[in-house]
This record gives structure tokens, C-alpha cells and sequence, in this order.
């Protein structure tokens, strides 16, 4: 009888149909009202009802939030960080329809730290010997490929934390490693300058995104937001036409100079 109880929507009054359940600590959902919380929640199943209807009435404040919102700076690729300078707010998201999407909008307050990880896959290359076989090189050869995650950590009663995937999927670079030797040259990531070929432009770009993502998240905990969020555009514009963008010699990376007049990636002079 238990199995095939008829089961309703402890917010919204709905019948769930057999696969539509969506089961609390205390009750039940319907997919309907759990598509209204915030994608960056996963503890529905260890919450109450209360916990829900109190996430329920929140995201249904953030619609004005995000009507409001004015984005200032924009980083990143498919998932993207906005930023609202003028009101000190910020979102993560993919969403073009931000009204339709409703994404979480956060004070600078919130931001706790920002975590740039990269996977590095390897796939060993092979070459067909005299008689057709598949067989390994002397000494060994393997093609390398990563991605890039970014977590950006938030004080938040409802997630602590947004994560996505920066470069899509994984970026080939050849059969040079990207190998981590530059840390305090690279904002947080582990890198290497590399000229072997394939999507090496690619790898970079990324990690000069990355780069600014974090430097983002430190300026909005920092002490000073408060002075920055006073910047005009036109007085930021000005400051980053300063700033000349230069092809490395070393690496064949875009960049900006470091504070030291060197590639912000692999460290060489400018």
C-alpha cells in the first residue's frame, strides 16, 4: 500500500506522478518546485520541509535581485562570473535568459576563496611494427590533454560552494606536459610553458581566465572592496590601458606584465 500511495507536494499541492517524487527528510517534492532551487543545492534529501520552504522564499526574493542586476565585468567561457561593481553583487552562471534562470545572486561579502584545479590526462601513443602490430616507443610517448575546474567557495545558508568546468571538456596539447614549476607566477594554477603545439593557445587562454576569476574573488573579500566597487568604468578603463598586452617570447602566451615585468604564466622576461 506504502509503495504505491498516492503522493502530493508538500508546497505546491500537486499529485507526483510514479518517477516525479523528489523525497525530503520529512516529505515530499514534486520536480517542479525542486527545479526552483538553487542549482548549486544537493542536500534536498537531508532536508525538512522547512528548510525547503525557507530556500523557496529566498529564491523567489533573488527574482528581484536579479532584475536589478547590472553586470560591470564578465568572466570566463559557457559558465561565466558576473559581477555588478555597483551594488557589490555577483552570480555564476551559463544562463543567457537570466530572468528565466534565476541564478543566485551573492554580496561580495559571500565570497570566501577561489580553488583553480587542473586534470591532466595522458593517452601513450603507438606505432605499428613490421608486421601490423600496435607497439609502444623506446622510450615511451604520450599525448596530453586537461581541464580546468574552478571552485569558487561562498558563505551561503544554502551551498558553500560553485564549481564548473572552465575549458569545456579537455584541452590536447601535445606530447609536452604542462608540468606545474611556475607556481607563484601562475595566480594559483599549476602550469608550465610549452611549444608543443595542438590547442597550447587554448590551454592559456584558460588559465589567464582563471587567473582573472580568482584575482576577482580576492579583490570582493578583500578589505579594500569597498574603495574598489567606487571605481568609475572609464577610471578602470584608463588604468588597464596602462597595462600593454605583449606576446611572451617564451611561452608565445598573450600577456599582460607582472608586477616583476614578467609573463604572468611561464615567468619569462618581457
Amino acid at each position: 500500500m506504502g509503495l504505491f500511495e498516492k503522493k502530493y507536494c508538500d508546497f505546491c499541492g500537486e499529485k507526483i506522478g510514479l518517477l516525479g517524487n523528489r523525497k525530503l527528510e520529512d516529505g515530499n517534492m514534486c520536480k517542479n518546485c525542486a527545479a526552483k532551487l538553487s542549482p548549486w543545492f544537493n542536500e534536498r534529501r537531508h532536508s525538512t520541509k522547512a528548510d525547503i520552504q525557507a530556500q523557496l522564499e529566498y529564491r523567489e526574493q533573488n527574482k528581484s535581485l536579479v532584475a536589478a542586476f547590472n553586470a560591470t565585468q564578465t568572466l570566463g567561457n559557457d559558465t561565466r562570473l558576473l559581477i555588478d561593481e555597483g551594488a557589490r553583487k555577483f552570480m555564476v552562471t551559463r544562463a543567457k535568459d537570466l530572468q528565466s534562470a534565476n541564478p543566485d545572486v551573492l554580496d561580495f561579502s559571500q565570497a570566501v576563496g577561489c580553488d583553480l584545479d587542473i586534470q591532466e590526462d595522458k593517452t601513450e601513443l603507438k606505432q605499428e611494427d613490421s608486421n601490423g602490430n600496435s607497439t609502444s616507443y623506446n622510450p615511451p610517448r604520450y599525448e596530453y590533454s586537461y581541464s580546468f575546474e574552478v571552485r569558487i567557495r561562498v558563505s551561503s545558508p544554502y551551498f558553500d560552494e560553485m564549481s564548473f568546468d572552465l575549458s569545456n571538456g579537455y584541452i590536447t596539447t601535445g606530447e609536452k606536459p604542462m608540468n606545474p614549476s611556475m607556481q607563484q607566477e601562475s595566480g594559483g594554477w599549476n602550469l608550465h610553458s610549452s611549444d608543443g603545439g595542438y590547442e597550447v593557445n587554448k590551454y592559456f587562454e584558460c588559465v589567464k581566465i582563471g587567473n582573472a576569476i580568482k584575482e576577482a574573488i580576492e579583490r570582493m573579500k578583500s578589505t579594500g572592496v569597498s574603495q574598489a566597487a567606487n571605481v568609475s568604468p572609464a577610471a578602470a578603463q584608463q588604468t588597464e590601458a596602462v597595462r600593454e598586452e605583449k606576446v611572451c617570447p617564451g611561452c608565445g602566451a598573450k600577456t599582460f606584465p607582472n608586477q616583476n615585468g614578467c609573463c604572468e604564466y611561464c615567468g619569462s622576461a618581457l
